[in-house]
């Protein structure tokens, strides 16, 4: 530990009652009962009035598998009696960092409610990189720490190796700690509004998308349009199968709306020049 640091533990070793933490399934990586600790390069006030910590200088909270790093860290607690301290909120400031198990997210500032295990990211280059994809937005995250989910608003953009997905809204669920490792570690891909996904060979357009692991295949829906050079195919609903490489189109059989394809002859040999 860095000589300068203080190090608050005994204090701030404090848990939430376990009546706030009702967990789903996807919530078995909960750290709503460990204790939280906090260090700071720089210093350390205790306002008593306003029931908070605030550690400046490089500060760090921790909380089982989850890290908050900031510059400024500002901890709100309850207190029911003289000797209760309840952490209930972190607010991280200026180089925000917040690291879990396998996942980092970068931002200004961040906003993380210790009791549903929620963490509010805000301010420019917002980002959160896992080993096989990036998200970027403009607007905000919202990161469920709990549930391994992230929600990127706001020109939302997911590069994972030579595709990207680019959207409104995307959410992003990971899979449990260690079922990931030596694979793809997301779960689902959902993205929704003015949805383009891009790859090498073509570009995929729609409303609404849907990435599933399990399957490797991607489903677009709302006026699809994919596009291979000068050529389109065009149709309510695609399906991808990222394994086989092989797209399906199809129209809507309650409309009658049909599927349409233009195709350009010789147009791979004259896109190559």
């Amino acid at each position: 530990m860095i000589k300068h640091s203080l190090i608050v533990l005994a204090a701030l070793t404090m848990y939430a009652p376990a009546s706030a933490y009702a967990q789903s399934p996807l919530e078995s990586a909960s750290n709503s009962n460990e204790p939280i600790e906090i260090t700071a390069q720089k210093s350390l006030e205790w306002h008593r009035n306003k029931q908070q910590y605030i550690a400046t200088g490089s500060a760090i909270a921790t909380q089982g598998a989850i890290s908050i790093q900031a510059q400024t860290l500002t901890a709100d607690y309850k207190s029911s009696d003289a000797s209760s301290i309840d952490i209930w909120q972190l607010t991280a400031l200026d180089d925000v960092t917040i690291k879990n198990e396998d996942s980092t997210a970068y931002g200004d500032k961040a906003v993380y409610n210790v009791e549903i295990e929620t963490a509010t990211l805000t301010g420019s280059d917002l980002k959160l990189v896992s080993p096989d994809q990036t998200i970027t937005a403009t607007d905000r995250f919202v990161y469920k720490t709990a549930q391994r989910r992230a929600t990127a608003v706001g020109n939302a953009k997911v590069v994972r190796a030579q595709d990207t997905i680019e959207a409104n809204t995307i959410e992003a669920v990971f899979k449990e700690e260690g079922q990931g490792k030596g694979q793809d570690a997301v779960e689902t891909l959902e993205a929704k509004g003015n949805v383009v996904i891009t790859t090498p060979e073509e570009v995929l357009t729609g409303n609404y998308a849907i990435f599933r692991s399990s399957t490797n295949k991607a489903e677009i829906t709302g006026d699809v349009k994919i596009t291979r050079g000068p050529n389109v195919l065009e149709g309510a609903r695609a399906e991808v199968d990222l394994t086989t490489n092989i797209s399906k189109m199809f129209g809507a059989e309650e409309t009658g709306e049909r599927v349409r394809g233009i195709f350009y002859p010789k147009s791979e040999k004259s896109s190559d020049h």
